[in-house]
């Protein structure tokens, strides 16, 4: 999974309750950020524990 923030359509709009501005703000300016498939699950048990908020990513070409 690639996550770019650039290319997301609700960028700035959902930034706020979104894992990865949780996870890296202010550590890094927006970048790509490169989860393999193990990493992937874990944000996912994060998720669904309540620990962290869901990726918000809404790639282009899907938002309507």
């Amino acid at each position: 999974m690639i996550i770019d923030c650039d290319s997301c359509e609700v960028r700035g709009k959902a930034c706020g309750d979104c894992v990865v501005s949780f996870l890296t703000i202010p550590v890094r300016e927006p970048q790509p950020v490169e989860m393999d498939d193990d990493q992937a699950a874990a944000v996912d048990a994060l998720v669904e524990g309540g620990l962290v908020p869901p990726l918000r990513l809404v790639s282009r070409g899907i938002a309507s």
